[in-house]
């Protein structure tokens, strides 16, 4: 079956991908040709060290959506992760470092320095006998005076320091200023709500917006949508590889509906479920669980209100939203996780298992139901899963 969800072009597996990529001497225009979205799954895709060198041919905007996106878990940003990444910038080219400096977001790094740095001195400051008498560990430019609270941190915020001093004096300055007296300092949750600015301009809404996607709603009820509109937003974009698998229901309505503007609701509730569970903060294996997830919810919702009827579950997705699909396809399996939460502990290996998989925050299904008997758990991916369950928690 053909991939409903455009090809980039550049081969098909991650490995392949970033191999000709690094190899091309053109690798920065190729590079530069991606959506921020495609550079960002490649980037996660590829665990090696090489995948690191991507930083070095990102745009700006393409390095600012993944420190975006790798720089925060919820509300919380992450000061040992913005080392690690500051690091990995700083080893590509000072063109480079210069070209993205002025896209950095000055709050942020306000707020990141100031956790990491005591800072005393300006241009015309008198220093006070405690800071003559601090033990100070550098001075850059002979007039602010530096001491790094963090040691482990301090070889890369100093070589980052080092750099916009030389490059950029006047941002040098200012940053020194904004961390010396604390003044015009972002608050954490101001510079979250900057972020969430920029991610919801590319399609990732805020998280407990994105959270609305877990929302009940009752299934005996539910009755599909004839007429959704949606408007052209953001471009869609290539989805990681190996999620098509081109057997289920799901897919077989989507080549008959697909459009663009289709591609375009998909590709934004998977950044919704995606920034909804954080996975994108975490490993690619959990990313592709929910993307996997919300592939099953989408085709247990369409199973469930068509019968399998494809012509009837290509009205259903022309008409209703995917985000109301989603919800039905977490219902039917949540209504399971009620019903398992109120049984006790089974002394059935299997039964135990299958129970304790809809017990979870993200309830999963356990693959020992399978005909191939393997002993862990998967994401729901049909209404005949759904039914097994329910079945086994009938008896």
């Amino acid at each position: 079956m053909e991939n409903c969800m455009p090809e980039s072009g550049i081969g098909n597996i991650p490995g392949e991908k970033l191999a000709l990529i690094l190899g091309d001497p053109d690798g920065k225009k190729l590079a530069r040709a991606m959506q921020p979205h495609e550079l960002y799954w490649l980037f996660k895709e590829n665990s090696a060290p090489e995948a690191m060198e991507l930083l070095g041919l990102a745009s700006p905007e393409q390095c600012v959506f993944i420190l975006d996106m790798e720089l925060w878990k919820g509300w919380s940003f992450s000061e040992d992760k913005a080392v690690e990444y500051l690091g990995y910038i700083m080893k590509g080219s000072e063109e480079h470092f210069l070209e993205l400096l002025p896209h950095l977001d000055f709050n942020l790094l306000s707020l990141f320095l100031g956790r990491e740095l005591v800072v005393a001195g300006g241009i015309g400051d008198i220093n006070t006998d405690e800071e003559r008498l601090t033990d100070w560990d550098h001075t850059f430019d002979d007039v602010f005076l530096i001491k790094f609270k963090n040691p482990e941190h301090a070889e890369t915020i100093g070589l980052f320091l080092e750099l916009v001093c030389r490059l950029d004096n006047p941002l040098y300055a200012s940053l020194m200023e904004s961390v010396s007296g604390e003044v015009d300092i972002e608050s954490e949750e101001e510079c979250y709500h900057i972020k969430s600015g920029r991610l919801a301009d590319l399609g990732f809404p805020p998280h407990d917006e994105a959270l609305e996607i877990y929302s009940r709603i009752n299934p005996a009820t539910f009755t599909p949508g004839r007429s959704k509109e949606l408007l052209q937003a953001v471009e869609a974009t290539t989805l990681p590889e190996t999620f098509l698998t081109g057997k289920t229901f799901l897919e077989k309505v989507i080549l008959r509906a697909d459009s663009e503007l289709f591609r375009m609701e998909l590709n934004y509730l998977i950044n919704t479920a995606l920034v909804a569970d954080e996975a994108h903060l975490t490993d690619m294996d959990e990313m592709r669980s929910v993307v996997e997830r919300v592939y099953g919810y989408l085709n247990i919702a369409l199973e469930y209100l068509s019968g399998g009827d494809e012509t009837k579950g290509v009205a259903i997705i022309t008409g209703e939203y995917l985000k109301r699909l989603f919800q039905l396809g977490f219902s039917l399996i949540l209504d399971l996780k009620y019903k398992a939460d109120r049984l006790s502990e089974q002394s059935d290996y299997a039964t135990g298992k299958a129970l304790s998989g809809l017990k979870t925050a993200r309830p999963r299904y356990y693959r020992g139901l399978d005909s191939d008997g393997i002993d862990g758990y998967r994401e729901f991916r049909e209404i005949q899963d759904v039914k097994k369950m329910s079945d086994l928690l009938s008896m």
